[in-house]
């Protein structure tokens, strides 16, 4: 099922701004988890950890969803369709491992807030460091965008089949 128009440009915008909202937030996150490892100021590294736990649940988590969500709507409702294109699917691949990921992680950040509020100054040297993950997940969320930029050909059997379908429609 095609969208129509107007409402596949409000669902386009809506996937954009979510997907670049996701890559935004995460490049916040990290210049955070950088200055945990960086800043020797005590309370600046313990209000790094409490702005990673908040921008994580409430700002990356959410967007991450939605990304995922309209994805799914803009998939379906247009002619790239979700299982035609290898790179739709590699989108739609790395979109759901990146999004498991952040949510089996932000526990483990939540509970390095919670140290990093209660743990003493000499203590907080001790947290473990932040990078890989925001590290890991910024390079993830580049190659979606660079799936999304450069379309790759290459189409999927049942693609093939549904093209050939609409051929042999389309000539009667």
């Amino acid at each position: 099922m095609t969208m129509k128009p107007g409402l596949r440009k409000f669902a386009l915008t809506a996937h954009v701004t979510s997907s670049v909202g996701w890559l935004g937030t995460v490049i916040a996150y990290l210049a955070l988890a950088i200055a945990t490892q960086t800043c020797q100021d005590t309370q600046t590294v313990r209000a790094c950890w409490i702005a990673m736990e908040l921008t994580g649940w409430y700002v990356i988590v959410p967007l991450a969803l939605a990304s995922l969500l309209t994805g799914l709507v803009m998939s379906l409702g247009t002619p790239w369709g979700l299982f035609r294109h290898y790179w739709v699917l590699f989108k739609l691949l790395l979109t759901i491992l990146s999004t498991i990921v952040l949510l089996l992680h932000m526990s483990l950040v939540s509970s390095l807030a919670g140290v990093a509020t209660k743990t003493n100054s000499a203590d907080l040297g001790r947290l473990p460091s932040e990078l890989f993950h925001p590290g890991a997940g910024l390079l993830v969320l580049l190659v979606i965008v660079i799936l999304s930029v450069y379309k790759p050909r290459g189409m999927t059997r049942y693609g093939w089949r549904k093209q050939q379908e609409q051929c042999k429609v389309s000539k009667q």
